[in-house]
């Protein structure tokens, strides 16, 4: 499980019925992982998210009813946004919290997930 968390590679979540999400960030949480998508502090609210359930495997992993894995050149406009997320990435300044942990950590304690 802790590979999961320390993994910098490119990470999709695929639901049951079969969306997928690009994982900006991901952060551990007592109930599973709590995972954040590309451009998750642009909005009003940011767009993160909980997984609940237990983490299983060692990639693809299992958490609940839903499937962490590493993206793949099979998944072309995943990639595409991943790349246009990392040209975004290195336009902010060192400061700012998509670089920042410790802020990103202190954004989501902040938030609450309904079940």
């Amino acid at each position: 499980m802790a590979a999961l968390f320390t993994l910098t590679a490119p990470l999709l979540v695929r639901y049951p019925d079969g969306e997928q999400r690009l994982i900006a960030e991901k952060f551990m949480h007592p109930e599973g992982m709590i995972y954040a998508e590309p451009f998750w502090l642009e909005s009003d609210q940011p767009a993160a998210y909980l997984i609940k359930g237990e983490i299983r495997g060692e990639g693809p992993w299992k958490i609940g009813d839903v499937i962490v894995r590493l993206l793949s050149c099979g998944d072309t406009e995943q990639a595409m946004q991943w790349a246009q997320w990392q040209q975004c990435l290195s336009s902010y300044p060192e400061q700012h919290a998509y670089h920042d942990k410790q802020q990103q950590t202190a954004i989501i304690s902040k938030m609450s997930f309904p079940d």
